[in-house]
């Protein structure tokens, strides 16, 4: 009996349902999250719309909830838009470091190589065939590591910390993460931006060493390492949600740690 009753006071498991609610003029699809949570939440992302609500919650109070945030709601689905979709082909424009570089397939030689090409564009010059995407993938990640190790030494060098591990991050929805166990991981997509976009992810995860959390004391020691840092973040905001996507696994990006 004592084993049965155990198992009846385990937690039920999350489940997941689309549902649908009429918004204005709108017939709005989401995702419905049921758990043991205790509070309501929305989110607005590449994937959709999501509401997620503690098991008891009744169908009318998730309707009143949903549409409680209708002006914030519609707001962010105006402004949503897909990820460009990248065609990897020989002449393709694709932005690194903030700027446009051109891809060349087709040439002569096994492995990837960067040049200047005649019209002063740099030009990534990869083997033509079925692995070309993931060929770019691997060059863009090669040249993306020790530039945001520099980076992450530079920053460092300002707080007075040593310098911990960096390593590349393929997350879905973070730009980095700080770990004083692992160090710092920064996503490769973050190759393409200007590099002020990337200092000021690099000025936040470094920020991290000093103060594990988001509180006041955290946000002044980012305002030290990066002054300008809360105009950074909204252009880090808007410039992630245009990268271009070269493999399924890419997805827009909006919060940084």
């Amino acid at each position: 009996m004592s084993r049965l009753a155990g198992l009846l006071r385990q937690p039920r498991p999350a489940t997941e349902e689309s549902r649908r609610i009429r918004l204005g003029e709108r017939d709005l699809e989401y995702v419905l999250r049921r758990s043991p949570r205790r509070s309501f939440a929305l989110q607005v992302d590449h994937r959709g719309v999501r509401v997620a609500v503690p098991w008891p919650a009744t169908q009318p109070e998730i309707e009143r909830f949903i549409r409680s945030h209708h002006d914030w709601l519609l707001g962010k689905l105006a402004v949503r838009v897909p990820p460009a979709v990248m065609t990897v082909e020989d002449g393709a424009l694709f932005p690194l470091l903030g700027e446009s570089c051109r891809l060349r397939l087709g040439e002569s030689g096994r492995s990837a190589r960067w040049r200047l090409g005649a019209d002063g564009v740099e030009e990534l010059v990869l083997p033509d065939g079925p692995g070309a995407r993931k060929a770019l993938v691997r060059a863009l990640r090669a040249r993306a590591l020790p530039w945001f190790g520099e980076r992450v030494a530079e920053f460092c060098f300002r707080l007075g910390h040593a310098v911990p591990a960096v390593r590349l991050s393929s997350a879905r929805t973070r730009w980095g993460s700080c770990s004083s166990r692992s160090g710092i991981r920064l996503h490769w997509r973050l190759i393409h931006l200007p590099p002020a976009l990337i200092d000021y992810v690099v000025a936040h995860e470094v920020a991290h060493l000093a103060e594990m959390n988001h509180s006041p004391r955290f946000w002044a020691v980012v305002a030290a390492l990066y002054p300008d840092w809360k105009a950074a973040r909204v252009r880090l905001r808007d410039a992630g949600r245009a990268l271009p996507v070269i493999d399924g696994a890419d997805a827009a990006l909006i919060a940084e740690d």
